[in-house]
């Protein structure tokens, strides 16, 4: 494959020790990124220290405000000079020295558009989301097109911004990022891409190490933010409901409880199913919701202080 440029790009907010190990590990890739641009939202919370022996490093300030999923990091994108954007999360770790070699292979198919890593759970992670991360980023690599729209439903779509690659020209092309979006602006945009006919690729051997143990509630409020973000773009997600990969998901994991000998999880299961089925209902009908239901149902409350809505 030809060698292509690579700036990898950070949304970060108060970054700390752990955030200083993600850099050093992007400085051991056996691909080394051309550049790191770290958009960082609060100056007096960004500890420069963070950045010792850190080469090619650039940081740029924005207030809280500012902040926002895609535009955000479609300002990145567009401060980039490179044949590739790799975006981050700052509590993706790389897990090994080749993250970035293997996430650019794929694009030696002109038609790849984007890619992103396999996440693996971390070590204080709980069992229901070890087979979270199993179901949605499993050990084979696959590259998704519009064909798969029959087969493969929403999960064709599905693209995460934890640790996803783009190729710029394409991502211009497509006019890139959602500029004011609560959530999902990696999928947003990679149904795009799908629609276009450009291909997405899943890289099982892109590997970064990142989960939450969120509670039922932090459930509930993620997936309110989801069913905003679909309800909004139904020009993308009208094509592909997304409840019958949830209901897969359960059936999925209460098969593995069982023969884990975990039945008493089965518990946690309904309630945590419940509370993100009862989020994402709540968030496909926001419109219907009073304000005050909506902010305190979302992950995103800012989101709503300029939203235009009837409330």
């Amino acid at each position: 494959m030809k060698y292509s440029t690579v700036t990898v790009i950070i949304p970060t907010y108060k970054p700390d020790e752990k955030f200083a190990k993600l850099l050093a590990r992007l400085e051991q890739q056996t691909v080394l990124p051309e550049q790191i641009l770290i958009i960082n939202t609060e100056k007096q919370y960004f500890k420069e220290e963070v950045l010792e022996n850190i080469a090619n490093v650039k940081v740029c300030h924005i207030s809280k405000n500012e902040f926002d999923h895609g535009g955000t990091r479609d300002m990145g994108a567009r401060m980039a000079d490179s044949d590739l954007c790799v975006f981050m999360t700052m509590d993706a770790m790389p897990a090994d020295r080749h993250l970035l070699e293997k996430l650019i292979r794929p694009f030696a198919d002109p038609m790849v558009g984007a890619a992103y890593a396999r996440q693996l759970p971390a070590g204080d992670c709980s069992y229901l989301e070890r087979c979270t991360r199993e179901f949605n980023y499993g050990s084979q690599s696959r590259i998704k097109s519009k064909d798969d729209l029959e087969t493969m439903g929403i999960k064709t779509f599905f693209c995460s911004d934890v640790c996803a690659a783009y190729r710029r020209s394409v991502y211009l092309e497509q006019g890139g990022f959602e500029k004011k979006t609560i959530f999902n602006e990696d999928m947003i945009f990679a149904g795009k891409l799908i629609l276009a006919d450009y291909k997405i690729a899943y890289c099982a051997d892109a590997k970064v190490i990142h989960s939450h143990n969120y509670t039922g509630f932090q459930q509930l409020r993620r997936n309110f933010d989801l069913g905003v973000s679909q309800a909004e773009h139904p020009e993308i997600f009208g094509m592909a409901a997304s409840e019958s990969e949830g209901i897969r998901l359960v059936k999925q994991t209460a098969g593995k409880l069982l023969r884990a000998g975990k039945p008493w999880l089965m518990a946690s299961l309904v309630w945590q199913s419940g509370c993100k089925y009862l989020g994402y209902r709540l968030g496909k009908q926001y419109k219907k919701l009073p304000g005050a239901l909506i902010r305190r149902c979302s992950m995103n409350p800012g989101y709503w202080i300029e939203k235009d809505t009837q409330f």
